[in-house]
């Protein structure tokens, strides 16, 4: 009985505990549903009349250009940054993992060494280099580096999942003639799917929510991205379109609502896969 009752106490606990740390997000949900006026002036948690007009303002966007134009370039940057890893860190992953080659141990501690640099150290450098390749205004500061290896974490991630392969696996493949190349082809990248995935999630998750890097280097309203976008709502100067933020910061959540639902268990199972063999 004792056992049960603790069992019931630790799950009460942590319910309310669930919705103290949600309360914001369901307050923003509740709010979106609200008259502009009502939102910080009703006493009220639930709106006391439900309207729809701050998802028809927000979804109208401003200066000219409707929200959905934002969210695609948000989806387009999110995109190519996830092809991008896939393309680069699968390859980079396999040549620590599987492949012999001079100074080996030493590019890979200069790849760790790269993850436990701040970004804001590598920030001025990165501005200068890409104000001087005229890339400001574009994605290709989003884009390019993904595609030069760029993300040392999930090179890292892959290469502790990869160690995990056996290596006969390796030796039955090239008896049966495959070289180097369809080993990572036909071998690799099919038994890494569940690291992979991760990568995938993580790298649309990162993207989708970046504020700092894109509004640090896109300045025209068209190019915006949702995170950018949002906080075109707010105006220090004149009045802020409160319900409209909280409406389309709902309709930006949805999408990684959904992946969370749907493929947390690749997230978990991707990262701690490789932690069987370190």
């Amino acid at each position: 009985m004792k056992k049960s009752y603790r069992k019931i106490f630790i799950h009460i606990f942590i319910i309310l505990l669930g919705i103290v740390m949600i309360y914001p997000l369901l307050w923003m949900l509740s709010s979106s549903f609200k008259f502009s006026q009502d939102i910080f002036t009703s006493k009220t948690f639930f709106p006391r009349v439900v309207t729809l007009e701050n998802y028809i303002k927000g979804w109208q966007g401003m200066s000219g250009y409707t929200f959905g134009i934002f969210l695609l370039n948000s989806v387009f940057v999110s995109l190519m940054c996830i092809l991008g890893n896939f393309f680069c860190c699968t390859m980079a992953a396999y040549a620590f993992a599987k492949l012999d080659f001079t100074f080996k141990k030493v590019y890979f501690a200069i790849m760790l060494g790269t993850l436990m640099l701040p970004f804001h150290v590598t920030l001025i450098p990165q501005y200068i280099l890409f104000n001087k390749l005229h890339w400001i205004d574009t994605y290709l500061p989003f884009i390019v580096p993904k595609f030069l290896g760029g993300q040392g974490f999930f090179i890292f991630l892959l290469v502790q999942y990869m160690r995990t392969i056996p290596r006969e696996l390796d030796d039955a493949a090239k008896i049966d003639g495959c070289g180097k190349i369809g080993i990572f082809i036909k071998l690799m990248l099919p038994l890494s799917l569940p690291a992979i995935i991760s990568m995938a999630i993580l790298t649309f998750l990162w993207t989708w929510n970046d504020f700092f890097s894109q509004l640090l280097y896109l300045n025209s309203i068209p190019k915006f991205t949702i995170s950018i976008a949002l906080r075109m709502f707010i105006d220090a100067t004149s009045g802020s379109q409160w319900g409209s933020m909280f409406a389309m910061s709902i309709v930006s959540i949805i999408p990684l609502f959904l992946i969370f639902v749907f493929l947390q268990r690749y997230i978990v199972e991707g990262i701690t896969a490789g932690a069987i063999k370190g």
